[in-house]
């Protein structure tokens, strides 16, 4: 699965070629369909300045517009980010209230352009326990855009993958014990339908910023044969340029599926 780790200084000092020239010649090449980013980083980018750890995240909020609008401009189909997982809730409480409430943020700064790039936005995870201003924000994103027909955008919100699979396991045996299904009819495609990434192509590659090199509960099931790429940027500093490093490293890859 992990066919070679990229690392970046995140000095455009050592960046080879501008992020015009990177971007033209990614054009060239077969781009991903869907790309999803563990975006890690954060805190560490707010203590390195003395700053909270919320203008860490106040300052990776600005850094998913910027990767939305890259995304989209190269014709990705599907774009996730990884926003709050299950275990986030034990942060402390005063960042958790901060990150509940950016999707309020975001709703009021960014639904404006998102529709106008024609993006549909969908949400994945338990966003029944986040607070109600919360949820209100995510469903109007997804009301608002549900027509749209262009970049899929997913957040996942309160997510953790093996919750997942759990629950769809779950419903599962509820459909066999209620007849809905036979047990000999479950198989990976069936398995997938009951997942949140239903009708969704699973990652081709999986970012993760900051230098952790593990994927933390995240879509377990769907990155079976995705390609990961690790950096050492925080996400606050991950540009678009970086992003194109990711899709060009991307695109010298192999991808064989357990074939020779």
């Amino acid at each position: 699965m992990i066919k070679s780790m990229k690392r970046l200084m995140g000095s455009k000092g050592n960046e080879t070629s501008s992020a015009e020239d990177l971007l033209e010649k990614i054009k060239k090449a077969p781009m991903p369909k869907h790309v999803a980013i563990i975006t890690d980083g954060n805190g560490r980018w707010a203590k390195k300045r003395g700053m909270p750890r919320t203008a860490g995240h106040a300052a990776g909020m600005k850094r998913i517009r910027e990767i939305i609008r890259a995304a989209d401009d190269l014709g990705v189909e599907v774009l996730t980010f990884y926003s709050f997982s299950t275990e986030n809730w034990k942060r402390p409480k005063d960042e958790v209230e901060y990150l509940m409430k950016l999707p309020m943020e975001f709703l009021k700064t960014d639904l404006q352009e998102l529709m106008k790039r024609n993006v549909k936005v969908r949400i994945l995870g338990g966003i029944s326990k986040t607070p109600d201003y919360t949820q209100k924000a995510l469903m109007e994103f997804e009301e608002k855009t549900k027509d749209n027909t262009g970049l899929i955008l997913n957040f996942a919100i309160n997510y953790g993958a093996r919750s997942e699979i759990i629950e769809a396991v779950h419903r599962i045996i509820e459909d066999i014990e209620n007849g809905h299904i036979d047990k000999g009819e479950v198989n990976e495609e069936l398995m997938s339908e009951y997942l949140l990434t239903k009708g969704l192509p699973d990652p081709d590659l999986v970012i993760r910023t900051s230098g952790e090199i593990r994927v933390s509960n995240f879509l377990l099931w769907q990155l079976a044969y995705s390609e990961l790429w690790f950096t050492d940027v925080l996400w606050p500093d991950f540009s678009s340029e970086c992003f194109y490093q990711a899709i060009e490293d991307f695109q010298h890859r192999s991808r064989r599926f357990g074939a020779v």
